[in-house]
Formats: structure tokens, C-alpha cells, sequence
């Protein structure tokens, strides 16, 4: 009995190169979000945090922009400003917050 070894090697080639493809597709399509914002609760209300790689690199608990000195009155309200500033930051721009945006993301103020 004799085995044409290029063929059994050329099968054996092409089922682990499939499976090394599928696995790189796999850690390609994996999200890997670097910056992550979570909101906390405060003595008044809500206040956020945006992390990069488990470290905290912006803490808010007051509302920015506005002369009191006030926590965000609902968790949603915290968590869109949050997301407002991690998004600018992923889009290299000036993490500050103004009443503008305040009023646009309907945050009571």
C-alpha cells in the first residue's frame, strides 16, 4: 500500500491553514474598547468615570460648566455625559463639556 504523501500533506496544510484563518478572523472581529465609562452614585446623585486600560483618567462627580456645585440628578444623565466625553476623546478633541452640550443631551440641570 503506498500513500502519495504530497497529497496526504497538502490536505493536512490546507484543514490547518483553514482553522488558522478562522482563528484570525475571530481575533480580528473581537472589540477591544480601550476607553470605558462607568457612572457611580455620590452623596447628591450620579457622577462619572472614564478609564483607559483600568486606569482612571477623568472622575466627575459634580456636573461641569455650572456655577453650583451639583452631582447629576439621574444615572442616564451621567452615563450620556460620559459618553460624551469618551467620544471625544476617541475623536482626539478637548474632553471639556460646555452648557451646550449639556442642553442638547437634555441633561437637568
Amino acid at each position: 500500500m503506498i500513500i502519495n504523501t504530497q497529497k496526504f500533506f497538502w490536505k493536512i496544510f490546507q484543514k490547518n491553514l483553514i482553522l488558522i484563518l478562522l482563528l484570525l478572523l475571530f481575533a480580528s472581529c473581537t472589540k477591544k474598547e480601550v476607553l470605558r465609562s462607568e457612572v457611580f452614585k455620590t452623596n447628591s446623585g450620579w457622577g462619572y468615570t472614564i478609564s483607559y486600560k483600568e486606569k482612571i483618567i477623568i472622575k466627575q462627580s459634580i456636573i461641569p460648566v455650572i456655577s453650583e456645585n451639583k452631582s447629576f440628578a439621574t444615572q442616564d444623565d451621567a452615563l450620556k455625559t460620559a459618553n460624551l466625553v469618551k467620544e471625544k476623546l476617541l475623536e482626539n478633541l478637548s474632553p471639556t463639556v460646555t452648557k451646550k452640550d449639556l442642553i442638547l443631551l437634555k441633561i437637568k440641570l
